[in-house]
């Protein structure tokens, strides 16, 4: 596992770089796609296409929130369990994603749109 940039550390003050340091590697922006879609539990996003493991699941989740991109709190569905959602740093990711989909559907054979964000979030996102 590539550990997260201390706070404070950056490889250059390149804003791409920097943008890398914090949600590049392979499952960081999945789950901010899952929790765009409206998913909010650990066994939910867990059960994404993609097959993450639970091991890095619960570790991107807590560089996505030392990030400032996720915030944990208690579930109001299920007791005892933790809620995740995008904070507005998380939600400004969206047209990001977006962008990445465009692409995607234009140049990479064979890929097609299974997962939305929800309008709700949409919307969010795009004030934020």
């Amino acid at each position: 596992m590539i550990p997260p940039m201390s706070a404070g550390t950056k490889r250059s003050i390149c804003p791409v770089a920097s943008t890398l340091d914090q949600i590049g590697d392979k499952w960081s922006l999945l789950i901010v796609r899952d929790l765009l879609a409206g998913k909010s539990h650990f066994q939910e996003l867990a059960r994404s296409p993609e097959g993450i493991a639970s091991n890095i699941l619960a570790a991107r989740l807590e560089r996505l929130q030392r990030a400032g991109v996720v915030a944990a709190t208690p579930s109001s569905k299920r007791s005892g369990s933790v809620a995740y959602e995008l904070t507005r740093r998380g939600r400004d990711l969206l047209p990001v994603l977006e962008a990445m989909k465009v692409w995607g559907l234009a140049h990479i054979r064979g890929t097609a749109v299974r997962i939305e964000p929800i309008d709700d979030l949409r919307r969010r996102g795009a004030r934020s």
